[in-house]
């Protein structure tokens, strides 16, 4: 029977019913229970003969201000869009170095780039493949789980793990299966207001819960605002889009580079003329057998299925657009009536056209969740990560459900030889996490007819260096080169699947900017792995970001700042792309440049809303009359 208790109460209990040392075990991402987790912290953190392991992955907290034009910029912005949301006092600490000796937090995801200087959180990182993470936490001695759920009025004896069932669905027969043996493990719950009712495989009884808090959570949901997406994502997007085969199966993760294939494929179905003649400006069709045998151009008839550990915002956006519409059921015969195209879908009320473990998004998406009616809600089944990033169980079901999958994952780097680096530097120091993508790539090639794709910029500029993301060699690997695939650039895509060694390294060649083909060739034909009279084929010498700017200025209307909408007002917008423009411009080599913009800035009168904004419209002393010049440089240089 579940109590209903307040906060301290459910601390006292768990600190009352568990063993000195408490292993508690949260979600991934949105649905932690932060007021819950902030007093049990706090608690324990006074009381050094009890001791706390925190298990969890991507722990989510407010953006780092920074300083001088930034946060000028963000501190307005961040209050706006992430309000009350209370901050996870162990993830402060972290930063800081300082958590209470007698707790640690083990994390198996992190933020992206957010702890690579936390002593504690590199020691304390777990590498397992998302499908396996409730194995390892259950294995740790898991004895409290913590989550936010959701309820509904309409279901008063039911409530939904909503953004998270992933990993809770499949700790809960492991926990039930020590219970029964006699150990003594809670679960806690708490309603947030604003978490959508995710009905299906998400809805648990209440039985499920040992507490549930009677504070209700209504503070402010974590969000991940959509951020404007470069000419290079673009073209990453474009090139994969022409790889998704119409009645296929789709994932996708979150970033830029998912939102750009999203407005491809958006492009692909609702602007299909336009989307050819820029494929076609592209020289796109350089691959078109692999296009014609793996992907297509056409507009979607069928539609596709989306099978992904995070159903993102693209995902709803391409639901809407009527693209993500293939529906899967929940068994064989069913299924196999529907591969067939035996099955009217109508008629049909338990299919489903998007599986999803986790969810995390910007605000617009929690809005259009809740919007939602609950027969449009239930196509949308949220559920254990081990029925999304693995085959095995229901592996009939799965495979007739999976029919011609693109598994779309991005990269930082790929080398020459095909191995790709996504989670990890190569000092050992973790970016964020391997997740769910070696689940996906090895899924590319278990399942007939399914390609794993792996997308990543060809260049990188940092501290006004610019590198190639495709290297000879790199001291860490997340995917093997056993399991090279496709890759994709903005240069282009390399089937690199059954290829020899040197055929992979003409391909990747192809697809890397053309200020670093010669360096690369040089140091594969000293290793003996390309010919000594190689030549690059002339059609891929021009790997140029100034030939792709040109073809974005001739389809501009295909390359949308913000294809997903926008958290940001239309001054921030403007903003925003002059700070990066200041940001690129900081470097030996630009000063002069950026020094004569300077110089040569507009009057305030002509960006008066954005100097308000930036609380620069009346300028006191040296450093802000700096700061007025020099935004008035970036706004100049960028505007539209």
């Amino acid at each position: 029977m579940v109590q209903l208790c307040s906060i301290e109460q459910a601390v006292d209990d768990v600190l009352a019913r568990l063993p000195a040392h408490i292993h508690m075990g949260m979600p991934l991402g949105l649905g932690k229970p932060n007021l819950f987790v902030n007093a049990l912290y706090r608690r324990i953190a006074k009381l050094p003969e009890r001791a706390l392991t925190i298990y969890t992955a991507l722990s989510l907290g407010r953006p780092s201000l920074g300083d001088g034009l930034q946060k000028r910029f963000l501190e307005p912005f961040i209050e706006r869009v992430f309000g009350d949301y209370p901050e996870l006092d162990f993830l402060a600490d972290l930063h800081k170095g300082s958590l209470p000796k007698n707790i640690r937090v083990q994390q198996f995801f992190m933020q992206p780039g957010s702890l690579l200087h936390s002593d504690s959180a590199q020691q304390d990182y777990v590498s397992s493949n998302y499908s396996h993470a409730a194995r390892d936490i259950n294995a740790a001695g898991l004895n409290l789980v913590a989550q936010l759920v959701a309820s509904s009025a309409e279901h008063p004896d039911r409530l939904s793990l909503s953004c998270n069932p992933d990993i809770t669905l499949d700790l809960l027969p492991m926990i039930a299966k020590r219970r029964e043996a006699g150990e003594t493990i809670l679960v806690v719950g708490q309603v947030h207001t604003e978490l959508p009712y995710m009905p299906g495989d998400a809805e648990l009884g209440m039985d499920a819960f040992d507490y549930l808090l009677d504070e209700k959570d209504s503070t402010t949901l974590f969000s991940t605002p959509n951020m404007p997406v470069g000419f290079q994502d673009h073209f990453i997007g474009l090139h994969a889009s022409t790889l998704v085969r119409d009645g296929g199966t789709l994932q996708i993760g979150i970033g830029s580079m998912g939102d750009a294939l999203t407005a491809a494929l958006l492009a692909r179905q609702a602007d299909n003329e336009a989307y050819r003649l820029l494929l076609t400006d592209l020289d796109v069709y350089q691959w078109a057998p692999l296009i014609s045998r793996e992907g297509g151009v056409d507009p979607f008839a069928r539609g596709l299925y989306g099978c992904s550990e995070m159903f993102v915002n693209g995902m709803l956006v391409l639901a809407d657009a009527g693209i993500i519409r293939r529906k899967v059921y929940p068994d064989v015969a069913t299924q196999e009536q529907a591969n067939a195209g035996l099955l009217d879908d109508a008629a049909q009320p338990d299919g489903i056209s998007i599986h999803g473990g986790f969810f995390l998004g910007p605000r617009s998406f929690y809005q259009r969740l809740q919007e939602m009616s609950h027969a449009k809600r239930l196509q949308f089944n949220m559920t254990r990560i081990s029925y999304i990033n693995e085959l095995y169980g229901q592996e009939e079901l799965k495979r007739l459900q999976r029919q011609d999958a693109r598994f779309v994952n991005s990269a930082i780097m790929v080398t020459l030889l095909g191995a790709g680096v996504a989670d990890q530097l190569e000092d050992g120091r973790v970016l964020s996490g391997v997740g769910g993508q070696y689940n996906f790539v090895a899924q590319g090639h278990a399942l007939e007819d399914a390609r794993s794709i792996l997308i990543l910029r060809s260049w990188r500029e940092s501290g006004g260096e610019v590198s190639s993301n495709i290297v000879w060699e790199y001291g860490h690997c997340t995917i093997p080169r056993h399991l090279r695939d496709i890759v994709i650039t903005e240069y282009g895509i390399a089937d690199l699947r059954g290829q020899t060694d040197a055929k992979v390294i003409e391909a990747l060649l192809n697809i890397t900017d053309s200020r670093f083909q010669d360096d690369l060739i040089e140091q594969a034909q000293k290793a003996g792995k390309l010919p000594k009279d190689f030549k690059l084929d002339p059609r891929f010498a021009d790997n140029t970001p100034q030939r792709l700017q040109a073809i974005q200025v001739r389809h501009r209307r295909l390359f949308p700042e913000y294809p997903l909408g926008s958290d940001f007002t239309d001054e921030e917008r403007d903003l925003l792309r002059a700070l990066n423009w200041l940001k690129s411009k900081f470097k030996l080599t630009e000063m002069l440049e950026l020094g004569k913009a300077a110089l040569d800035a507009p009057e305030p009168e002509a960006f008066p809303e954005h100097l308000e904004r930036m609380r620069l419209d009346q300028p006191e002393g040296f450093k802000e009359d700096l700061y007025q010049r020099l935004l008035l440089a970036g706004l100049q240089a960028t505007a539209h």
